[in-house]
């Protein structure tokens, strides 16, 4: 219990300490990387073909045929 109260009260404390210091810092800028990047599917000489191994997964949907 003691481990657990210092280990809440040092993070309690971090946590107030980087609270006070955030509007002297500002707030971090948002990244929107999805919106930013753009994927041209009309191009397929850049894709890599893909070897696929063993045979294709089919969902189980009767539990009681293996």
């Amino acid at each position: 219990m003691f481990l657990l109260a210092t280990v809440t009260l040092c993070c309690t404390a971090v946590a107030g300490t980087l609270s006070l210091f955030e509007p002297m810092l500002g707030p971090k800028p948002e990244r929107l990387v999805a919106e930013r990047a753009t994927i041209d599917a009309t191009r397929t000489s850049d894709l890599t073909p893909v070897r696929v191994v063993g045979a294709p997964f089919e969902p189980n949907v009767n539990p009681r045929e293996r």
